[in-house]
This record gives C-alpha cells, structure tokens and sequence, in this order.
C-alpha cells in the first residue's frame, strides 16, 4: 500500500460549460498540460489567463545581436519569453542577470526555466528593482546587452486579486510586488483632489483629471473607502455621464485604463525607478553594449527618447534609434496588447 502513487488532486468546479473565474482556468494555469489547447486560445488572437506574450521577440533579438559567451541582463523578466530567447543564444559560455521584483511570478518563470535546463550557472535570477543595475555589474562585469520591456505582464493584468484591471472586481491594490509599499486603496484615502488630478494628468495624460479626482475625493469625503477595483470604476463612470451618449461608453473606457494606469505608476514609484535606470545604463554597458527598452506609454517613452538622445549628444552612445521600432501588423492581429508598444535602442560608444 505504501508503494502507490498518491492521488492527484481534483481541479476545482466551475458551473456552466466553460470556467470563468481565473483560478478556475485549470487549462491555462497549466500550460505545460494543455499544449493543444494553449495553443488553439493563442491562435485566435488571445492571451491565455495566467501567461504572458512576449512582444517584438524577433526585432528586439535583431538589435541586440547576442553571441554565445556573452555577459547581458533581462531588467524585467516576467514570464521569461525574452530571456528564453536570450538564452538560446548565450550558451554555451553566457550568462544572463535577469531581475524582477514579483515575489509569486518570479519563481514560477525560474521553475519554468530551469526546466528547460537553464540553470543558475547561466542563468542568475535577482528579486530586485533594475534602478539597480549598478549591483547587478558590480557582480557581473560590463554588460554585453540589455534588454527591459516595460510593460505589466499578463499574468498580472488576468489575476483579479492583484487589482490591476477594472473589469473584473478585485482589491484596487495595483503594486507590483504587494509585499511593498502601499497600496492604490491606501494612496487615494491620503491624497487631496489637487495632487490626485495631477497623477492622472501627469502619469497616463488624463483629459477629464480634474473631473475624476473630484469625484474619487468627494466619495472619500462623505466617510466612504474605496476598496476595490470595480467600485473606482463607478466612480469614474459616474463623473463622465456629462459626455455624449454617442462617445461615453468608449471614453469611459479609457478614461479607467489611463486611471488606473497612473495609479499603478504612482503606487510603483515607476518613473523615479526608470529615470535612475536611464541614468545608470550607460555605466552598466561594456564598449558597443546595446540597450533595447519596450515601452507601452507615452510617459515612458518620452523618458527613454529623452536619455538616449541626451547621451547620444554628449557622445556616450554612438548610435540611437532615430523612431521607434513598431510591433508589426502581423503581431498585432495575433496579439492586440502589442498595438501600443515601442521600441528603442541605442549602442554604446
């Protein structure tokens, strides 16, 4: 009796034919059991719940030019689609520093990747912020390339109990690591109107900020919490009804992804974060180091522009990118979460 196998364990139940709830989706949560199926989601243009889509893979491999033996670093690793592909390329003799400061997705893309049989002798994972860079060549040396998407990862947008979609109801909490710092719920209930409209006009170009943060303010004010997710939704439907019927369900609409948006930046310190990365990136890269960084927003962009011509000028990089790179419409029309992404680059001199 000893000697048998123990029982694996029931998937949880779930009504109607098809689950609903994220942790309901036993299929997407288990990749490596459903190929067929992942794969089948995956072709129709979707993003199965719990995995993540890496963008301009092919384009970003183009710039970097990665050659086994080479030292690099993945600043964001995420779900690993990036470093896997780095990967490929280092061995043998390479080693790539990847960071992240996710403490539930972080070992799970490890566990992902060691199966695969990349190991801790190529591959060096770091829970920590890339603002610090500097600590990571300090261990490995100048760094032949680095590689940062600066996109939230899907796993994190599909799982409702991290708070950072508005469609589905879940805590408004919106950290990326929710073991730090505190959360959006604890940010808007020690704000005033004033600082909160300039988040949302500062961090995601909100045009109805004003209109938003005195809404969010005064519900605070008659001894209301704002909790969750869906509940800031309301609130933010309710201040646009003034719009036109024709338009106000679609401006609603983006209204809530720039909000909570430039909550999630606020929350994260995320621009403080990239300007000290920027700043640090030149002194990290080795002579002819190259830098990719994919950015989602124009907040984000506008800083990497900024930094790469700024060195460009003073002659630290020898080449930067004169436009942004684009997701292709192929992409695109198999991934829509690429439409908004840019890429750049530059090459130290």
């Amino acid at each position: 009796m000893d000697d048998q196998e123990p029982k694996k364990p029931r998937r949880i139940r779930y009504k109607g034919t098809h689950p609903k709830a994220f942790k309901e989706k036993y299929k997407e949560l288990q990749p490596e059991q459903y190929a067929a199926d992942i794969e089948k989601v995956m072709s129709q243009g979707r993003t199965p719940a719990g995995m993540h889509r890496s963008i301009c893979v092919n384009e970003i491999m183009e710039l970097l030019q990665i050659q086994p033996g080479q030292t690099g670093m993945d600043a964001t690793l995420g779900y690993g689609g990036h470093s896997l592909e780095i990967l490929k390329r280092l061995v043998p003799g390479g080693r790539l520093f990847a960071t992240d400061v996710d403490p539930f997705e972080l070992p799970r893309t490890k566990e992902r990747l060691e199966a695969l049989g990349y190991g801790e002798d190529v591959l060096i994972i770091k829970k920590m912020n890339f603002s610090g860079i500097d600590l990571i060549t300090a261990e490995a040396g100048p760094l032949n390339f680095v590689l940062a998407d600066l996109g939230v990862s899907s796993m994190q947008i599909d799982n409702p109990e991290r708070g950072f979609s508005f469609k589905i109801e879940g805590p408004l909490d919106l950290r990326l690591n929710p073991k730090s710092g505190r959360s959006a719920a604890m940010l808007l209930k020690t704000i005033s109107k004033n600082e909160l409209a300039e988040i949302f006009a500062v961090n995601s170009d909100e045009p109805y900020a004003m209109s938003i943060a005195s809404a969010i303010t005064t519900e605070l004010a008659k001894g209301k919490t704002i909790e969750t997710t869906t509940h800031l939704q309301e609130i933010i439907k309710n201040a646009l009804e003034f719009l036109p019927a024709e338009s106000r369900k679609e401006e609603i609409k983006k209204a809530c992804q720039r909000c909570f948006q430039a909550l999630r930046i606020e929350v994260n310190d995320e621009f403080g974060m990239l300007d000290k990365f920027l700043e640090k990136l030149p002194d990290a890269l080795a002579t002819g180091g190259r830098v990719a960084i994919l950015s989602f927003h124009s907040g984000e962009d506008r800083r990497v522009k900024k930094a790469f011509q700024t060195f460009f000028r003073s002659g630290i990089y020898s080449e930067v990118a004169p436009d942004p790179i684009r997701a292709s419409v192929e992409e695109i029309n198999t991934n829509p979460r690429a439409r908004s992404a840019k890429l750049r680059w530059a090459i130290k001199a």
